[in-house]
């Protein structure tokens, strides 16, 4: 007879030591709401919930054993409970759209996995607190570098299957350990994605005090370094970044470069070697496709070919070179990056440029980076594997391992990452059909490119996408079935498909 073989009172008890650390988190928001004369509650309702739930669930196994099983339901767990406490915040202060619970949960999964879609149905300090505004801030800088790194940078007790858990819980195709201990690596993670957000933070602001970005006050440098770094895209503002003035949104640019370049590297030229950085071959292939796309994107709005003919529009970008260039590269690393802010609504472009963006929404950034989607070096990985195998047809007899210049590629590897690109792939497929047959069924007016769009946007938690959920619109028209659905697509692209799907196997809970 066949025995349950996971331990899944451990994996609660350290989802538990989880909410119990980040129940520390909601205490940020709650400054901000005592130093702009908001409510508290929100925030003290749940740090409460999330402290108490949290020693709870701790106290559900003494002696803890983090097994490779155990560790995978804990992270796949971990990602679905916290966002449910996250919306806590929205729903006791109720206001605007998110009061509502589905719309609450979307809005925070969509915050923890940094996909940046969301269902607020008006973006203002009038409707929203600025506190509540901040707390959807933090939940994407919380989830960009993973809360699963972050505990074990700050937890000893998690130290010990820290590489296993952070391996199922990082983009990309594997953690590399940067330090003889992994607390250590996760560390050294931490540090630089905080370096980074600090200092976005100050160059945003220091070009509002040299008055070249009027708008972009404190509170504003703040909120968007907190979702620029991870590249989630959340903003406070209900233009995103189209509210900000030039020097801004090239200083965005550079900064989402960075978050979606893998951090390892960076903490390598940090260490005094950045030929790592210079010579890794994803790294490369990285820049080489956001230049190629965004020099396209940009010639096509400086040529009017990629634009609609529309009254706000005509005479706007054709012909002016800064213009052009600029919202172009903008918009192609938002989206090559997953980080989906807007400098303009590229819903008024022309379909050329449009499928371009949706091309760019499947590349994603760097392995080891905050970026969402399939990644630069999966897709490298295949188009390598790809030339191999045309080679070896030929030439039977060659035997040409797959080199990158980190060092040869397993073929386990290889494997894997086939078998990751295929079944996004078929859950994209399947999950467009599915949001399309929705749309009909409740009267939503969707064209099969708005449905794809909405689908790459969340499971690969990418944001906006085009039509009535492009960047200066919602996802809050779609049903409550279609939404939770997003939900799902959102948590379990963050997990990178397979961690989530294993657990979800009879084989998984069975010897």
């Amino acid at each position: 007879m066949s025995r349950t073989t996971v331990d899944y009172r451990s994996a609660l008890s350290y989802l538990g030591t989880i909410l119990k650390s980040l129940s520390l988190a909601p205490l940020v928001p709650a400054l901000a709401a005592l130093y702009y004369g908001e409510a508290l509650l929100p925030f003290l309702v749940t740090t409460a919930a999330m402290a108490g739930v949290g020693a709870g669930l701790e106290r559900a196994e003494t002696d803890r054993h983090l097994g490779s099983r155990e560790a995978l339901l804990m992270v796949s767990v971990t990602w679905l409970v916290v966002p449910l406490f996250g919306t806590i915040p929205y729903l006791v202060a109720g206001q605007g759209t998110v009061a509502h619970p589905v719309n609450a949960l979307f809005e925070s999964m969509s915050g923890f996995t940094t996909t940046g879609a969301t269902v607020l149905g008006e973006i203002s300090f009038e409707r929203h607190s600025r506190s509540v505004l901040l707390w959807r801030q933090l939940t994407q800088w919380l989830g960009g570098m993973g809360i699963i790194v972050l505990m074990v940078a700050i937890l000893s007790e998690l130290s010990v299957g820290g590489a296993q858990i952070i391996r199922e819980e990082s983009p990309g195709v594997s953690i590399e350990k940067l330090t003889p201990r992994i607390q250590e690596t996760a560390r050294a993670l931490w540090k630089i994605y905080l370096l980074f957000t600090v200092a976005a933070a100050a160059v945003f602001y220091a070009l509002h005090l040299l008055g070249l970005a009027p708008n972009m006050d404190l509170y504003n440098a703040v909120a968007h370094a907190l979702t620029t770094m991870p590249t989630g895209g959340f903003s406070p503002e209900a233009r995103s970044a189209e509210a900000f003035s030039p020097a801004i949104q090239w200083a965005m640019v550079a900064f989402m470069l960075v978050a979606g370049t893998n951090f390892a590297l960076l903490w390598y030229a940090f260490q005094g070697r950045p030929s790592r950085l210079t010579g890794d071959s994803e790294f490369r292939a990285y820049l080489f496709v956001v230049a190629v796309v965004g020099l396209l994107v940009s010639g096509l709005l400086f040529l009017g070919v990629g634009l609609a003919e529309t009254p706000t529009n005509v005479g706007v970008i054709p012909g002016d070179v800064e213009n052009a260039l600029r919202q172009g590269v903008f918009q192609t690393v938002a989206i090559v990056t997953t980080t989906g802010y807007a400098s303009m609504d590229f819903n008024t472009w022309g379909e050329v440029a449009q499928l371009t963006l949706l091309f760019a929404m499947f590349l994603g950034g760097s392995a080891g980076s905050a970026a969402g989607s399939v990644k630069i070096i999966r897709w490298y990985v295949v188009y390598r594997a790809t030339e191999r195998q045309l080679f070896t047809t030929v030439h039977p007899e060659a035997v040409r391992p797959l080199r990158l210049s980190r060092g040869t590629v397993d073929e386990s590897t290889v494997q894997d990452i086939f078998v990751f690109v295929f079944l996004f792939l078929l859950l994209f497929t399947g999950s467009t059909v599915l949001l399309y047959l929705d749309a009909l069924r409740v009267g939503l007016d969707i064209t099969s490119l708005e449905a794809t769009s909405v689908v790459i946007a969340t499971l690969g938690n990418v944001g906006p996408g085009f039509g009535l959920a492009g960047p200066m619109n919602n996802f809050l028209p779609f049903s409550v079935p279609a939404k939770l659905y997003m939900v799902f697509l959102m948590w379990i692209g963050r997990l990178e498909v397979l961690s989530v799907l294993v657990v979800l196997t009879p084989t998984f809970w069975r010897s």
